[in-house]
């Protein structure tokens, strides 16, 4: 799969889309510490060990580079449980690089991935960026059409290749 090129300096805001999903109940937001090896055991059992790798780099960065999309519901007593739905990063793998990203299959269709997308790629603008990739895009058509990414010819395997996977 080919890389994508951003331009960061003409991305719609996220937060329309994080509103709406706020008035459903699912916060769109940066992790904390504590909540590094739930978020990481969650990527692995719904994508895979290298996602899970990836996203660990990004939890390490200062800032953090990684974005998470929880479902908040209120217990009785007022605290709160989450359940994570969906996570995306930037700078994991390489510098400028947007992804992985992923979304609970049972959670699609309702723009998390979207809101993601938005977050990180509007964070990376926030933090000096012009420009981003999408590495190794899959879904090519969706990219297009909510930030205006275009493919760079020649990318595939790009920054990926010939990773030792173990």
């Amino acid at each position: 799969m080919a890389d994508l090129l951003v331009k960061l300096y003409e991305l719609p805001s996220a937060q329309p889309d994080i509103d709406a999903l706020a008035a459903k109940g699912i916060v769109i937001r940066k992790p904390i510490g504590p909540e590094n090896w739930g978020v990481i055991k969650w990527i692995k059992e719904h994508f895979s060990d290298g996602w899970a790798s990836e996203a660990e780099n990004a939890f390490f960065r200062d800032p953090k580079s990684i974005y998470i999309a929880v479902r908040e519901t209120k217990n009785d007593d007022g605290s709160v449980t989450p359940a994570m739905l969906g996570f995306g990063c930037y700078d994991a793998t390489v510098k400028g690089f947007f992804g992985p990203t992923g979304v609970a299959k049972e959670e699609r269709g309702q723009g998390i991935g979207r809101a993601i997308l938005l977050a990180c790629l509007n964070a990376m603008k926030d933090e000096g960026y012009g420009y981003g990739i999408i590495g190794s895009a899959g879904p090519v058509d969706f990219y297009k059409k909510t930030c205006g990414a275009t493919v760079i010819e020649g990318s595939a395997p790009g920054v990926y290749r010939g990773m030792y996977l173990g």
